[in-house]
C-alpha cells in the first residue's frame, strides 16, 4: 500500500483506550496519533470503510473531560506481530477544534518517536 499520510504519526507513551459511543464498548488502545488519524491496537478485526462515532480517554492533566468525542473511518485493518490482535487505521473525520487542540497536547505530552 502506498503511503498517502501527510502528516507524520505520533507514537505514544500512553495507549489511551478508545470506545465505541454507540456500543459502549472498548475497541482497542491507541498507538499513535496525528490531527487527522490514529492507528488502534485491537483484539478484534475491524472491517475496512465503516464509519464509527468514538471517543478517547484522556488524562486530566491533558483534558478536564474524561473523553473526547469525533467520528472516524476505517482505512486498514491488518494482524498485529501478536497473532491476537489487529492493527486498524482510522482517518478522523469529524471533530470539534477544541479536541484537535486537545490532541495535540497528547502529542506533546506523550509522543516519543515520529513514524
Amino acid at each position: 500500500m502506498a503511503e498517502r499520510r501527510k502528516t507524520k504519526r505520533r507514537y505514544l507513551l500512553y495507549y489511551g483506550r478508545v470506545y465505541d459511543q454507540t456500543a459502549q464498548k472498548l475497541l482497542g488502545y491507541l498507538v499513535d496519533i496525528t490531527e487527522r488519524g490514529f492507528m488502534l491496537l485491537s483484539e478484534e478485526p475491524m472491517p475496512v470503510g465503516r464509519i464509527r462515532e468514538l471517543k478517547l480517554e484522556v488524562t486530566t492533566d491533558i483534558a478536564k473531560g474524561p473523553y473526547i468525542n469525533f467520528t472516524a473511518k476505517s482505512l486498514w485493518c491488518e494482524p498485529d506481530l501478536d497473532p491476537s490482535r489487529y492493527n486498524i487505521g482510522f482517518e478522523i473525520v469529524k471533530i470539534e477544534q477544541e479536541d484537535i487542540q486537545i490532541i495535540r497536547e497528547i502529542i506533546a505530552a506523550y509522543g516519543f518517536r515520529d513514524n
